[in-house]
């Protein structure tokens, strides 16, 4: 199964952006959801588990666009917060109240407030994606990556998005401080990199 063009089941623009560095090429071409007729906001999250949601957006998008579709679900499991934010990861904040939690940055600093007593050694943290492609038959593969990290004690770097300041990797480097090496060790890297193996394993191309 080879694919030719897809859709990516996004409004995050920073997500899509990693979707096209990672598969854009001539021989296959990343929509965003800008290039179809549909808005994200037609797609409600109704899962509690990121294949779920993950599912839900890719099979949404497919069907109504007639095109195959990707549609991703990751979030960031604190070990301290009991694996929070995790599937709510993008909403963290909202759901505990916190009305003033309105951005990334804000978010950003209600977990590092949230875990100011707790000592690097045990700020043990990953960040986890699910990805799902759907085609317009309803022909659905998932896969998930996960990388492995520390929360840092204050924001690093000015590149990525989300969580990417105060996610460290082993180096010591957050995620916003690495550039295009996050598409390689990233959860969502790793994700699309098991997506792709899964699709090339198959010999049908999809022109759609």
């Amino acid at each position: 199964m080879l694919l030719r063009k897809v859709v990516i089941a996004t409004g995050n623009q920073g997500k899509l952006n990693e979707y096209r560095k990672i598969l854009d090429g001539p021989e296959l071409r990343v929509l965003g959801l800008e290039d179809v007729p549909v808005a994200m906001s037609e797609v409600v999250e109704t899962g509690r588990s990121y294949v779920n949601n993950a599912i839900a957006k890719a099979v949404a998008i497919a069907k109504t666009t007639g095109i195959p579709a990707i549609g991703d679900d990751s979030g960031l499991e604190i070990d301290a917060l009991n694996g929070a934010p995790g599937p709510v990861s993008a909403r963290y904040g909202i759901n505990l109240r916190q009305k003033h939690v309105r951005s990334e940055r804000d978010r950003n600093e209600l977990i590092l407030d949230l875990m100011k007593s707790i000592p690097l050694p045990k700020r043990t943290a990953r960040f986890r994606a699910c990805v799902a492609l759907a085609m317009p038959g309803n022909i659905i593969i998932t896969r998930e990556g996960i990388c492995e990290g520390f929360i840092a004690e204050s924001p690093r770097g000015d590149d990525g998005f989300g969580y990417d300041p105060i996610f460290l990797i082993p180096d010591g480097r957050s995620m916003a401080q690495i550039g295009d090496l996050k598409n390689t060790i990233s959860h969502r890297g790793k994700a699309i990199t098991a997506l792709l193996t899964a699709i090339s394993s198959g010999k049908q191309a999809i022109d759609a």
